[in-house]
């Protein structure tokens, strides 16, 4: 394979699901496998053969060997072999005429029916007039070559345009080809017959004429035609003049007498048999079976006079030998090229298989096929190439033909849509990094004719992105961020800073000449006139296309052998949103992508300008526009999301954009905006909200936390159930994480209009639901917003008092956290009903010893909940100055010891509330050890 030179990737590991359930292409490789050995077995003869007639019979017998027989069927048939094996080295050549594969050539029902009608109507011409004039004869053969050719030769390099006029207007001519023939019946022969024969002309002429004329590009014509015919017309119209060639045939059938029709008929089969000879194999394999009978037969006969003749020795024993070889070579051509006709069973359920969809699908597995064949036929016999539709598309891809390549892009595509070939195609694909590399130039690929190769490209490489690491392939990030620029605003100019550009006026100029030299009305009309005229309208251009009628009605009857229709396109083909599609699951695959995402110069800013409701871009509808905004916060928050002290580099480096803020809160404000795209700016808000860094940006920006509320606390139902939690629980964690060291954040949201802030907390607290996110945020509120609380407000906090105190006895880890800091800015704020809620429940020494415990079973600090022993501590400290009593209560369950612990065990990581990879956020003011003092100081003073 042309692959192994290249350089390996470490992937990770993949289910091996893919050999559960073998290849598609197994069946036909087999098949093709077994043509060729057929194929390989009638070379490897035929080059025997050739050898033994140059060495043995005309090198040692050149002078016995019967001058007339022998000798020169011997000269044929190495002449023969040296051509077949000459041609080997040009593989158009020996395809041409020397290949198992094509050599029966399917030609479709249109083309004999065509064939056969022009045959009949030149024979029945040339039989009227005899010695007719030579320019007439030749005329008419020039043109039947131009339609025969056509037919025959699909392939051939005709211009497209000359093929669609002769596909228009051949019905025509034959039918008019015809009129000599009628005319010559209607003056020879009886009255009667001939005036039915000029009748039924008619009738075929004018039904030849209409269809014809409904196949012209005229505007008008194809309104009618269409209202007449339905979406059906390609179908009825080809049915119809193969309806009426075929009664010209058999019109031009009957004009003869007696033997001539049998001997026309013998003609027209052996016509349809020798056009269904793809190349020279069957010919010269059926030349080879002839030759090699006869001489057998008769060789016995041929050289009786000779058997005692000692320069004859072992003549006849060589004549037999050289025989059976080309008997056998020409069997086993036969019985392959018998066998290679079946190969459309296995191509068609190939077709179905694979998934491949529509026409193209039957394109790409002859392709694949012929591919399958030729590798065959150059690999070793017992170690043949691995072939398979992957390596197939793969190599498509380094294909010279953009055609191939786009074919080669599209089959991968349609690989990765469905397993085990997405399996299969991922495995091979990020393997090697050569394929991916180019796969990635072309992203960058942007002449007019390259525009579906480019958009394919993106479409294959947002299905690797999940599976593949770009850091080995050099400047594949500023690839990928071209993709973003195919989108661009509207040139906006400053008359302060823009000045007249001298090249655009030197481009109006040039534009303004060009439209001088216009050609004049009268040739337009006259070019489009002859458009309208000689192309026919747009129709199916192969078989399957044209039988589409057909093959719908062979669907009902067996499901097993129909194209699956080719999938439409959808909305994400934008080449914008297909470029953030790659970035985002780049992001989530791999770190060291986000690293590369976050170096590529401007591409975070490209991003970031997709958040905005931008009026000013080209060629871009409101679809495109919505999916892009949501592409780019789905990665924006991928990114917010990075853990460790990268993580924290990359969201200050998002929060540097000015109008990231604005186009956040234009999103969360606007009521057009769709629940996925708040959900998703809320989780953005969120992870930028880590740092504690962005309080000061969202102070001057308070219709963010505004709207963030008014989804945290909405009980709006209109949206789905699951929908409306993500949004909310979203828009809450970021609420809760904007409020821990924001004095002006928490004061925004108390005097937010329309709630009562501090109550609809504490009923989440009573209900369960959000438990935590709002105990978080009441404690803020205490923390920084003590003075602007109501007595309404700290009656609402006393009631939540014994439920919270509850809580903390059976809460473990950042729950157990976050409860006990919320119980200890109650004792802070409301001491009063603080003491008396643990004294009327009797649970005041349970809550201590529960406190102690606490204390000591978390000695060693987690990422996961680091202040446990922080926020313990200071609950410790607010209980005491409340009471000074309770140092002793606090005494009576070893305390002070556990505080001893504490200050010898105190960690650096306690100094910040959250923990994202090892970068620690939002660092205390007041470090863990200046507590613990204060906490030993109120103890030994109680």
């Amino acid at each position: 394979m042309a692959n192994v030179a290249e350089h390996r990737v470490n992937m990770p590991a993949y289910p091996v699901a893919g050999k559960a359930a073998s290849a598609p292409e197994m069946g036909l490789n087999r098949f093709v496998r077994f043509v060729t050995l057929m194929e390989r077995l009638g070379n490897a003869l035929g080059t025997l053969a050739f050898t033994w007639a140059t060495v043995v019979l005309l090198g040692g017998y050149p002078t016995v060997l019967r001058p007339a027989k022998d000798f020169w069927c011997a000269a044929t048939i190495v002449f023969l072999e040296a051509l077949r094996m000459f041609s080997r080295s040009n593989r158009m050549d020996y395809q041409l005429f020397f290949r198992t594969r094509g050599a029966f050539k399917s030609l479709s029902w249109n083309g004999h029916i065509s064939l056969i009608c022009f045959f009949n109507v030149f024979m029945g011409i040339l039989l009227i007039w005899g010695t007719a004039t030579i320019i007439v004869i030749v005329t008419l053969s020039v043109m039947g070559l131009l339609v025969i050719g056509s037919i025959l030769c699909p392939e051939a390099a005709i211009p497209p345009m000359l093929r669609g006029m002769i596909s228009l207007w051949s019905p025509m001519v034959a039918i008019l080809l015809l009129c000599p023939i009628i005319w010559y019946s209607y003056k020879l022969k009886e009255r009667h017959d001939s005036l039915a024969k000029c009748i039924v002309y008619l009738v075929l002429f004018v039904t030849v004429l209409l269809f014809t004329i409904s196949r012209l590009r005229f505007p008008r014509i194809i309104k009618l035609a269409d209202w007449v015919l339905g979406n059906k017309i390609a179908f009825w119209q080809r049915i119809v003049l193969n309806l009426c060639m075929f009664a010209a045939t058999v019109m031009s059938v009957f004009n003869y007498n007696g033997v001539d029709i049998y001997a026309l008929i013998i003609k027209d089969i052996l016509v349809l048999v020798i056009t269904s000879f793809g190349n020279l194999q069957i010919p010269a394999a059926v030349f080879r079976i002839g030759l090699a009978l006869w001489r057998l037969i008769v060789i016995q006969t041929d050289y009786n006079d000779q058997k005692n003749h000692e320069n004859t020795e072992n003549l006849l024993s060589s004549l037999y030998i050289f025989y059976a070889m080309v008997l056998g070579q020409g069997i086993i051509y036969i019985v392959a090229g018998i066998f290679e006709i079946f190969s459309f069973i296995l191509r068609r359920s190939l077709i179905c298989h694979a998934g491949f969809g529509g026409p193209s699908g039957v394109k790409y597995v002859n392709l694949y096929y012929a591919y399958a064949f030729d590798r065959c036929m150059e690999g070793a016999v017992l170690g043949p190439k691995k072939t398979s539709l992957i390596i197939f598309a793969m190599d498509s891809l380094k294909s010279n033909s953009p055609k191939m390549q786009l074919y080669g892009l599209k089959m991968l595509h349609s690989f990765l849509k469905k397993e085990p070939l997405r399996t299969m195609a991922i495995l091979e694909l990020t393997t090697y990094t050569k394929t991916v590399t180019f796969l990635i130039n072309m992203l960058d690929w942007t002449s007019e004719g390259a525009k579906d190769i480019r958009s394919f490209a993106a479409k294959i490489m947002a299905e690797l992105a999940e599976n593949l690491r770009v850091v080995p392939i050099p400047g594949a990030m500023q690839l990928i961020a071209s993709l973003l620029d195919t989108v661009q605003g509207h040139n906006i100019k400053n008359p302060l800073l823009d000045t007249g550009s001298l090249e655009t006026k030197h481009n109006n100029l040039i534009q303004q000449v060009g439209r001088n030299e216009l050609p004049s009305p009268m040739l337009k009309w006259l070019k489009q006139m002859a458009l309208y005229c000689l192309i026919p309208r747009e129709e199916p251009t192969n078989m399957d296309e044209q039988n589409t009628h057909i093959l719908r009605c062979w669907r009902k009857i067996t499901k097993h052998w129909s194209v699956p229709e080719k999938e439409p396109s959808t909305d994400h083909d934008l080449l914008p949103v297909q470029g953030m599609l790659i970035l985002e699951r780049l992001a989530t695959f791999d770190l060291e992508n986000c690293i590369e995402i976050s170096r590529a110069t401007g591409l975070i800013s490209k991003i970031v300008e997709f958040t905005s409701n931008r009026t000013d871009m080209k060629n871009i509808d409101e679809t495109h526009e919505t999916l892009l905004k949501r592409s780019s916060l789905r990665l924006l928050a991928r990114l917010a999301s990075t853990n460790g002290k990268f993580g924290v580099t990359l969201r200050q480096k998002i929060t540097e954009h000015l109008f990231l803020w604005s186009n956040l809160a234009e999103i969360l404000d606007n009521r057009g905006s769709s629940q996925e795209l708040r959900e998703l700016t809320a989780e953005l808000v969120r992870n930028l909200a880590m740092d504690g860094n962005v309080n000061n940006e969202i102070r001057h920006i308070p219709m963010i936390i505004s709207r963030l509320m008014h989804a945290f606390l909405s009980k709006d139902t209109s949206a789905s159930a699951d929908s409306d939690q993500l949004l909310r629980m979203n828009a809450g964690q970021a609420l809760a994480l904007l409020a821990k060291d924001s004095v002006n954040n928490c004061l925004v949201m108390l005097a937010e209009p329309g709630y009562v802030f501090i109550k609809e907390l504490t009923i989440m607290i009573h209900s369960g639901r959000y438990r935590y996110i709002a105990s978080s945020l009441l404690q803020s509120m205490c923390v920084h917003a003590q003075s602007e609380l109501g007595n309404l407000d700290l009656k609402e906090i006393s009631y939540i008092t014994r439920e919270v105190l509850e809580g903390i006895m059976d809460a473990e880890g950042t729950e157990l956290e976050v409860l006990a800091g919320l119980s200890s800015q109650i004792c802070n704020v409301i001491p009063d009903d603080f003491a008396r809620e643990l004294e009327h429940g009797q649970i005041k020494e349970r809550f201590i010893k529960r406190l102690v415990n606490a204390l000591n079973s978390n000695m060693i600090p987690t990422c996961h909940s680091p202040g446990i022993r922080r926020v313990i501590v200071e609950h410790v400290i607010y209980m005491m100055e409340c009471n000074p009593g309770n140092a002793n209560c606090f005494n009576k369950y070893w305390m002070l010891e556990a505080l001893l612990v504490v200050e010898r065990t105190t960690s650096r990581a306690e100094n910040y509330r959250f923990f994202s990879g090892d970068a620690g956020l939002m660092e205390h003011s007041v470090p863990l050890s200046a507590l613990v003092a204060r906490a030993k100081e109120l103890m030994v003073r109680g």
